[in-house]
Parts: C-alpha cells; structure tokens; sequence
C-alpha cells in the first residue's frame, strides 16, 4: 500500500482569508472530495456551494473544470450574488453559469442556508423522470415530511428561473428537479451532505423495488407521518440530551475518514 504524503495543512491557510472563512472552505472541500468517494459525480458538473460566514452577499463554489477530487480549500472561487468573481486563486479557472444561477437563487432566498449540493446521478435522475416522483417506500425515503420539485425547463442558465426554483423548493431541504437530479440544502456543510446522500439511498432503493415488477408494501399514511416527525432530528441525542442535526454526528467522522486518505482538501 502507498504511504498517503504529508501534507502541511496547519499553515495552508492564506493570509488573506480569516479563520471562519477557511474553516468553511475546508468544510466545503471535503465535501466535494466526499460526493466523489461516493460516487455521486458526474465528471466535472454539477456543483456545491458554502455562504461566507458573516455574509449575506458571498459565497464559495468550484472552479468550473476541476474533478471533485482535485478541489482544495484554497481553489474555491468567491462569488457574490450578482454573479461577480470576487476571488479566484487560479485564473484558468470560472465558475459554472448554472452553477451560479441555482445557487445564487437559494442563497438570496434563504438567509438559513448555508450549503447547496446538487447532484446528476443515475438514481436521482431516474426518479426525477418518474411522474411518482420519490415514494416513502423506505424508512430512509420518510427521512423528509416534504419533498420538493422544480419542472424542467431547460439548462438553468436563465436568471428569470431563480424565482421559480426558490418558489417551488419553499421551506424543504431536499428538492428533485424533475427530468435533471437531486438538489439539497442545509444550514451547515455537513447536514446538506447528510440529505443527499440519504436522497440519492432512497432513490436508489425505490428503483431497486420497482425493478422487481412486484407488488410493493406501502406503509400506512399514518406510520409515514409518523415517521416523517420522528426523523426530523437525529433519533439519538447527545451526551447532554440535546437532540441533533441530521449530518452533524458524522460529519467529523467523514473529515477524519478523509484525512486518513488524502489530507490535500486542506490546502
């Protein structure tokens, strides 16, 4: 087995970026790394965004063209809601103009969201197809009591779209873009993840059961709601007895799975 390089992450912070920002920046990083270890890429598309902390105006997204599992704290590109770049540490690189107009909408929006994660995988675009849209066939599809969807109209490129994708995904915190993917938000890095990876699991699952050309068990509405209200935290609550965030057990454990293989996400 290779040695992973020792890489210096406790100085590769920039003396231009304060602390919170780079905390984000690292944070975010991971999570692009994270979407690639698990599969949900779709080459170099689709995109994930960070607000600045201490920001309504700015927020952080990948160098248009870069793998996921090359993005570094250092390579995400500052943007502000009007589209202007306001830093960019690598000029061959610009950002994604549906990238821009998806995240700029949700983050003008809604001053609760800190990350916006959209995805275009094989699962989540197979369901966004489905005129059923996601079934809550699976305790992990009743993860959410809402699901929102956005119509298809075209590559999102067009500013006037931004209203209508904020109007449709309302108060969720997972929205499927019918005939395109998954989309999901959550006031931190680590919840936004914790969503679509439970997202894309759920699709995946209800494709599995369809494909079984059998008859499948729905569970009753009322277990349903039931189950919606009950995972609308994390079942489990900490030493204290504070009930948690979905993502926020696991996300220091997804960081340290990826310092263990690469620690570069740092720099």
């Amino acid at each position: 087995m290779n040695e992973i390089p020792k890489i210096d992450t406790a100085n590769a912070r920039p003396a231009n970026i304060d602390s919170a920002e780079w905390e984000t920046r690292v944070d975010l990083a991971a999570c692009y790394r994270l979407v690639d270890l698990y599969g949900m890429t779709d080459l170099h598309l689709n995109h994930i965004s960070a607000r600045v902390p201490g920001s309504e105006e700015h927020f952080l997204i990948n160098p248009f063209g870069m793998m996921y599992e090359e993005i570094t704290a250092s390579s995400l590109i500052k943007v502000d809601l009007e589209g202007k770049i306001i830093s960019n540490s690598n000029a061959d690189y610009g950002i994604n103009l549906a990238g821009y107009v998806i995240h700029s909408a949700i983050h003008g929006a809604r001053p609760d969201v800190g990350c916006v994660l959209h995805t275009h995988t094989n699962a989540g675009m197979a369901v966004s197809v489905l005129k059923c849209g996601l079934l809550p066939l699976t305790q992990t599809a009743m993860r959410w009591g809402k699901v929102a969807y956005h119509d298809f109209e075209g590559v999102a490129v067009e500013i006037d779209e931004r209203q209508r994708l904020v109007d449709d995904l309302g108060d969720c915190e997972v929205m499927i873009l019918r005939n395109h993917g998954l989309l999901s938000v959550g006031q931190t890095i680590g919840q936004a993840f914790n969503s679509i990876y439970r997202l894309e699991r759920a699709c995946e699952t209800q494709l599995l059961a369809m494909a079984c050309n059998s008859e499948m068990n729905m569970p009753p509405a009322a277990i349903i709601a039931k189950s919606n209200a009950q995972l609308t935290v994390m079942p489990s609550p900490d030493a204290k007895g504070k009930k948690r965030p979905h993502g926020s057990l696991e996300w220091p454990a997804l960081k340290r799975m990826l310092d263990r293989r690469d620690p570069s996400y740092k720099t």
